[in-house]
């Protein structure tokens, strides 16, 4: 069987990637732990993981992170917490005089020069900031990271007990559309006309399981997560089939 059937074409080389994972796994008898994965790539392991002798456990530093390393081990080994190899930190700064957003955190984490993969969720609630980071480069995140927009800041390493819950605010939405076309299913979600979606789209704006995607052709499906900028989130919950005016209906949860 082949198993790329199962998977969008521009997946293949991370399938390639845990399929290496699995075997290095096997012929070593030794776990090995991967960067912090999007819950789309997750979803990938653990289709192609299965229920074979190696195993897998996730964990992102809290039990609701949505960002999480994988841990692949033989089916000897007892997992743990600690075995995942996470830090949080916690921003500290002029909280009267500056308020910071979850996008000049990303972008002054990745002006570093690490992958995304080295960091976890970034949490915010009221003016306390949090993310989570690879152990591996917390000293150097630590070393480095000294400003966040414009504002002066310093990393206070805590506890991963101490992680924030941040507000999750989602509702559910039905709707009709033409087809699972991506511009499509997003102007029937955000009540949008067709051509602004495809502006959105365009423009970058617009992302597909954590993936920019700018193809408004883009063919969606259960399980996907769509995210444009300003207007929130939307994840695809069920593809219910066709009415009888030859349209699809879709639940769909939508954040805000």
């Amino acid at each position: 069987m082949n198993i790329y059937q199962h998977f969008r074409p521009e997946e293949r080389e991370f399938i390639d990637q845990v399929i290496g994972w699995r075997e290095y796994v096997e012929q070593t008898y030794a776990p090995k732990l991967t960067d912090f994965l999007d819950p789309r790539e997750q979803q990938i392991v653990k289709t192609i993981i299965g229920a074979r002798e190696v195993k897998c456990s996730f964990f992102g530093g809290a039990e609701t992170t949505e960002r999480q390393r994988a841990l692949l081990y033989p089916d000897y080994f007892e997992a743990n917490q600690g075995e995942f190899h996470i830090s949080l930190f916690e921003l500290e700064y002029a909280k009267k005089f500056v308020t910071i957003e979850h996008r000049q955190v990303l972008g002054s984490l990745m002006g570093l020069g690490l992958k995304r993969g080295k960091f976890g969720d970034i949490l915010l609630k009221d003016d306390q900031v949090q993310f989570f980071a690879a152990a591996e480069v917390s000293d150097y995140v630590r070393l480095q990271l000294d400003s966040v927009g414009r504002a002066g800041v310093s990393l206070k390493e805590v506890p991963l007990e101490n992680a924030i819950q941040p507000e999750m605010n989602w509702r559910e939405v039905s709707t009709t559309a033409s087809s699972l076309r991506l511009d499509t299913l997003m102007s029937a979600i955000y009540n949008i006309s067709r051509q602004k979606s495809q502006i959105y789209i365009q423009q970058g704006v617009v992302k597909v399981n954590w993936t920019a995607i700018e193809n408004p052709a883009f063919e969606c499906g259960e399980g996907d997560v769509i995210s444009v900028r300003g207007l929130g989130r939307t994840k695809i919950v069920t593809i219910e089939g066709k009415t009888k005016k030859d349209k699809w209906r879709v639940i769909a949860g939508r954040q805000k």
